[in-house]
């Protein structure tokens, strides 16, 4: 038994032995090996791929005939690998112990992510302008210099029948020539004013509070502060008219408005204006004459709307007047530009395109997360970048769906708005929502910037940001906990001790708001000691050590010194794989297929009819694998005769140098960019260029012979074992059985 497995073994190593020395003294590195060899040896051919064909046996046709099989069965899957290859992401793949891979799928996520920014930026950019300022400048101008200083009713009307009614109806030149606009009203010659504008009013109930019993008999009536439950239903007046009799939300069509005192319903008493400025103050004169505004009166709304057709913007406009219960009047605005014909000029078709590659990019994107999703389970929102993900696709499936409702809304809308121009054209639900959509985007924007540090953290300079905050995030959460104990403390202490008479401190909100301006160094502190001589300073003094040079110095010392362990930390080890690494490996191949194609190339000089055997010698001395070499000479001996003759070598030569040039211009783009950096490497480095990719060359073909030899040692293993399990089954058979020697 020993004797034959001896002989076995004997002629094995033999085979072996030679099979490494027709290899030669310089091997090529098979990049399909990683880790130990499999069995099945996957060759890959940096000349040609193409099935071999030809006539003479091959060492490695069976090896090749398995790794086709191979391929017909994952055939089958190919929807799978479809999507795996389309949707192929970090979190698709297996990634964890191929770097390489890792750093590709990243820097491909990378570049069709820069894709879909470009295009969601083009899409929000697009809808805005610097004009949008400018025409909202304009109408500020002309409207609110006036109206901010009204403080009592009184001023309320002196400012509706001036300045108001200046500002709407624009019927004459500067030379006062009249203008030829028709019924319109073109505001500075240019802006067209939509329909009429409309005053409206929000009364409470007479009595809705109750007056102290120790003034009851001087003060009959009481009036509290807005309610929307304590509003005011009735009738009143000359009760012959809109301006006169209560009207709901529904039946005016009309939406909240969160005032600076109160938040206000869309009903209430409304009077159109008319078309012409006399008509209009006719009108005012009446309701004035007749006290429509009273004690009950909360608040009084003009609005109007115009519109540019120069620059295609419309401009909705609410003039806010507060009265509240303590008397006086405090006067708010709201001003609105917004682009609500969106398809106008050749830009806005452009936008059209970048929309529809947005809803591309945003069903490419849902597959992927629900891919992800089927993959990871629950884990795949733990990290807070899918989270991100899904929070960003959610805005913009809402944006597309908004963007779509309030197309279709305007057309609706607009036509019958502008049907009959002495009626009032309530643009205020378009606007809105409008504007809502444009906050919208804006948000999804910056998230989708922000989520550019999922794709380059992989570097360890990009990962210091967000290495930093995870380290010390449950610092930062103690810390917080006792820095706000502080800080709302300060913030009831500031709000009770000068509410009453510092503006910034008059709610409590406020109050926050003003102490965190206090810590950047925006504060009035002579508003505050005005208010209180003595605890004033004190407030000041305490709030600005304690919170400022205490609490605030602590969490920049957390975040500090978290910096620095991080930085530590990544400067002792490198990364794993860097992009510099995979632009040299990149090269190396490349590099490495030019070598064997100019291989090939020398065994076809100086002959005119070149033989196989001739022909796989001379490559094989080369280090070429004889795999490789049959479907070579396979591919161009179309007679199969095993001879190659001028014609044919005339042909190899051609694609051969085809095939180098393309591998040359590859080459030169990828180090055009790098040049100078392989420059300053070379100059400081003792080994120079040629001899470090020498160098490199020869420790890829030792690790190529290396794994061949060690395959080959598992092949001989995996033999003597199967042949030793053969004869001992053999024995069993035949009834022989060990005798055991006492």
């Amino acid at each position: 038994m020993q004797h034959v497995n001896g002989r076995a073994e004997s002629h094995l190593s033999s085979q072996v032995e030679c099979e490494l020395e027709s290899l030669g003294k310089r091997v090529w590195v098979n990049q399909a090996y990683c880790g130990t060899p499999p069995l099945v040896r996957r060759s890959i051919s940096t000349v040609y791929n193409v099935p071999s064909h030809f006539g003479t046996p091959n060492p490695y046709q069976a090896e090749a005939t398995v790794l086709n099989q191979q391929q017909e069965k994952k055939k089958s899957g190919c929807c799978s690998a479809f999507l795996k290859g389309l949707w192929g992401t970090t979190l698709t793949k297996d990634t964890t112990k191929n770097q390489e891979l890792f750093l590709k799928t990243t820097l491909r996520e990378l570049f069709v992510y820069i894709l879909f920014l470009v295009d969601i930026c083009l899409l929000t950019y697009g809808m805005t302008s610097s004009t949008t300022f400018y025409y909202t400048k304009v109408m500020s101008d002309l409207f609110l210099n006036s109206f901010e200083s009204v403080g009592s009713m009184e001023d309320f009307w002196t400012y509706a029948e001036g300045p108001l009614m200046d500002g709407l109806y624009w019927t004459t030149w500067y030379n006062d020539q009249p203008l030829d606009t028709g019924s319109h009203s073109f505001i500075y010659y240019e802006n067209m004013l939509l329909g009429v504008p409309r005053m409206r009013q929000i009364k409470v109930k007479t009595n809705s509070c109750k007056v102290p019993a120790d003034f009851r008999t001087e003060i009959t009536d009481c009036f509290d502060v807005y309610n929307e439950k304590k509003e005011d239903d009735s009738a009143f007046g000359l009760v012959n008219g809109s301006a006169w009799k209560y009207h709901t939300e529904t039946e005016m069509k009309g939406s909240n408005h969160w005032g600076l005192l109160a938040t206000y319903s869309g009903a209430g008493y409304y009077q159109d204006l008319a078309l012409t400025k006399n008509e209009s103050v006719i009108i005012l004169a009446e309701l004035k004459e007749n006290l429509w505004l009273d004690h009950g009166t909360r608040a009084v709304f003009i609005d109007f709307s115009t519109y540019n057709a120069n620059i295609n913007l419309f401009c909705v406009i609410r003039l806010v007047v507060e009265f509240p219960a303590t008397g006086g009047a405090i006067p708010s605005y709201q001003i609105r530009t917004v682009k609500l014909i969106r398809y106008v000029t050749s830009w806005d078709y452009f936008i059209i395109g970048c929309e529809m590659v947005f809803c591309v990019f945003i069903l490419y994107y849902i597959v992927e997360e629900i891919l992800e999703v089927r993959i990871h389970k629950c884990s795949y929102f733990t990290s807070i970048w899918n989270i991100l993900d899904v929070i960003v696709l959610l805005l913009a499936v809402v944006a597309i769906i908004f963007n779509v409702f309030r197309t279709i809304k305007v057309n609706k809308l607009l036509g019958s708005l502008l049907q009959d121009p002495s009626n009032y054209a309530d643009f205020e639900f378009l606007a809105f929502w409008q504007t809502q959509y444009n906050n919208m985007n804006a948000v999804n924007l910056f998230f989708a910037w922000i989520k550019i540090f999922k794709y380059i953290s992989f570097n360890k300079t990009m990962s210091q940001l967000s290495s930093t905050l995870a380290r010390c995030a449950t610092d930062i959460l103690g810390f917080a906990v006792m820095f706000f104990i502080v800080f709302f403390a300060y913030a009831q202490l500031g709000y009770l001790l000068f509410g009453t008479q510092v503006e910034s401190f008059s709610t409590f909100q406020k109050c926050i708001f003003t102490q965190f301006r206090i810590i950047l160094g925006d504060f009035d502190y002579d508003g505050i000691d005005r208010a209180n001589r003595i605890l004033g300073p004190i407030y000041f003094f305490t709030y600005v050590f304690f919170v400022f040079f205490v609490l605030l110095n602590m969490f920049l010392a957390i975040i500090n010194d978290t910096y620095s362990e991080v930085k530590e930390e990544l400067a002792s080890h490198s990364d794993d794989l860097h992009i510099a690494d995979l632009f040299k490996q990149t090269v190396m191949k490349l590099k490495f297929k030019k070598d064997r194609i100019s291989d090939v190339q020398k065994a076809l000089d100086g002959s005119k009819d070149l033989e196989f055997r001739d022909f796989r010698e001379t490559l094989k001395e080369m280090g070429h694998d004889d795999h490789d070499i049959s479907e070579a000479f396979s591919k161009y001996d179309k007679d199969g005769n095993q001879i190659l003759d001028c014609e044919e070598q005339e042909k190899m030569k051609r694609e051969l140098e085809e095939k180098r040039n393309a591998l040359n211009a590859e080459l030169r783009n990828l180090t055009h960019g790098n040049k100078a950096e392989d420059n300053a490497k070379t100059n400081s480095s003792s080994v120079n260029r040629e001899e470090f990719q020498m160098l490199v060359k020869q420790v890829a073909e030792l690790e190529g012979a290396l794994a061949i030899t060690i395959s080959k040692i598992d092949m001989v293993m995996e033999k003597l074992g199967l042949q030793v399990t053969e004869k001992a089954n053999k024995k069993q058979s035949n009834g022989k059985t060990p005798v055991k020697q006492k």
